[in-house]
């Protein structure tokens, strides 16, 4: 075996990109962004799993294989009745470790977990992988499954998660792959061996994830790459074989969409393009106005009654009310009690303090969708909840369809656009703010905020970072609105 040995997740690496596997196995430390909050995700659901066998075998030696695969190997001789977790294989330095194993009269059945709500292609890969190392190690798997999140499921509370997951018999699909492992792993073998393989960047960067190498590979890329017109490889391949890799070398004839004229007008000239008919949009809104943002939150697993998984659950909303030009007044709502759900006085909060009439700018359609979810969730409050959703005016569209600027570097987030009209304002600089600076860090705050063994202090302490940072969100949002009526 060599002293650096292949995993199904290597394997899995290296079929996205051979640079990344490569990285992966001899420079971690150049690992940037790797996606925690995803593999958080699946070892929750990985929990939810075992416990809908309680009587399951665990075999754990995470960090000493040789323990986990003898252990595998002495609970199989067993012919054990009840399902083994993380059980281990190995086959010419390969090493797997299943999610669940069912030991049954004819055979093995290989069950995989996996925290999305339908099976995907590299699903098939990932299951043909672990089947390929167990039948190599002499065991007959005689079923392949997948088992994947119902997002139908609706928790009933008491701990009962019985229909959660979805299992897919993915056999023959796994059968058909199978064949390929060996020569992906032969490979893959002689490329750990060598040198760190010279692969451009491209579309493998980012699919089917993004790759935590990212920063590396493109540190020395152009200062405003092709990638922020298009991904398409129809896009950028004749313009790499003439060697441009710079917007700013792009003829403007090779442009095919407004967006992509927009982005290559504003980078070229190096000044924002503004289209003036944004501020006359804006000016026949009538006063009051409100500025309003959610957090929520999503558990693959629920943890309240009534709830789905990946269920977006608000828990706090802010609101500038400018009741007259520049005329501001913040209204917020925030629960951090953290032993019963947050949503119906969440709800409740929203229609009390929304008033009657009014426009309601957002900065996507996304809590449009989150207050549809509460208007199924509690019927007696769903015509108040329905005529702020009548009321709301989304400003993302309306950015991209009218403003660009080349610091923007091809996103219109609301962080990304803010410093391009409000450069040196100390109040709307998120990268000031302590903590919780973005929508994952909030959700991270919450979630430690109402675990039970969190301190008074540190609690005391996120409940104040959030606060500031939702309110730095719809006081953005203000900012916005009045610069694009400036411009007039």
């Amino acid at each position: 075996m060599l002293p650096r040995g292949l995993s199904k997740s290597k394997i899995m690496a290296g079929l996205q990109c051979p640079k990344r596997l490569w990285l992966q196995t001899h420079r971690r430390d150049l690992m940037q962004d790797d996606n925690q909050q995803a593999y958080a995700a699946g070892n929750e659901l990985g929990e939810a799993a075992r416990r809908l066998y309680p009587e399951g075998q665990l075999i754990e030696h995470v960090f000493d294989i040789p323990k986990a695969l003898a252990e595998t190997q002495a609970a199989l001789a067993e012919k054990p009745q009840a399902p083994l977790f993380e059980a281990a294989f190995q086959h010419e330095g390969v090493v797997v470790r299943v999610d669940l194993l069912f030991s049954e009269e004819d055979g093995l059945r290989l069950v995989e977990v996996k925290s999305t709500t339908s099976v995907k292609p590299l699903h098939i890969t990932d299951s043909a992988i672990q089947a390929w190392v167990m039948e190599n190690a002499g065991y007959q798997v005689k079923r392949v499954e997948l088992a994947h999140v119902n997002n139908s499921f609706v928790y009933q509370g008491d701990g009962d998660y019985m229909g959660l997951l979805t299992h897919a018999n993915i056999t023959e699909a796994v059968s058909e792959i199978k064949p390929k492992v060996n020569g992906w792993a032969s490979s893959f073998k002689t490329l750990l061996a060598g040198e760190m393989p010279d692969i451009a960047s491209g579309e493998q960067c980012h699919k089917p994830y993004d790759c935590p190498f990212d920063g590396f590979c493109n540190k020395d890329q152009a200062e405003y790459p092709l990638t922020l017109l298009s991904y398409s490889r129809k896009f950028l391949e004749p313009l790499s074989a003439e060697g441009i890799t710079d917007i700013r070398n792009v003829p403007e004839a090779m442009l095919t969409t407004d967006k992509q004229r927009r982005i290559w007008t504003a980078t070229v000239t190096g000044k924002p393009v503004l289209d003036k008919k944004i501020a006359g949009e804006l000016a026949k809104l009538p006063y009051p106005r409100y500025y309003l943002d959610f957090e929520t939150v999503g558990y693959v697993v629920p943890i309240w009654k009534g709830t789905r998984p990946y269920q977006s659950l608000p828990y706090q909303w802010s609101c500038h009310l400018e009741t007259a030009p520049g005329t501001l007044t913040h209204m917020e709502y925030l629960d951090v009690d953290g032993t019963q759900p947050p949503m119906r006085p969440f709800a409740e909060s929203l229609v009390e303090k929304m008033g009657s009439d009014g426009p309601i700018f957002v900065y996507s359609s996304y809590e449009a969708g989150v207050i549809k979810e509460l208007i199924e969730m509690y019927p007696d409050l769903a015509k108040r909840l329905e005529k702020i959703v009548g009321r709301l005016v989304d400003l993302l569209p309306l950015a991209q369809k009218h403003y660009y600027h080349p610091a923007m570097k091809g996103s219109w987030s609301i962080k990304a656009v803010l410093p391009t009209i409000a450069e040196g304002a100390a109040d709307l600089d998120y990268k000031k703010l302590d903590e919780v600076q973005n929508g994952l860090l909030a959700q991270e705050a919450y979630l430690e905020i109402i675990r039970p063994d969190t301190s008074k202090e540190r609690r005391d302490d996120l409940t104040r970072k959030l606060l500031d940072y939702c309110k730095l969100d719809t006081l953005a949002m203000v900012r916005l609105v009045e610069y694009f009526q400036s411009q007039d």
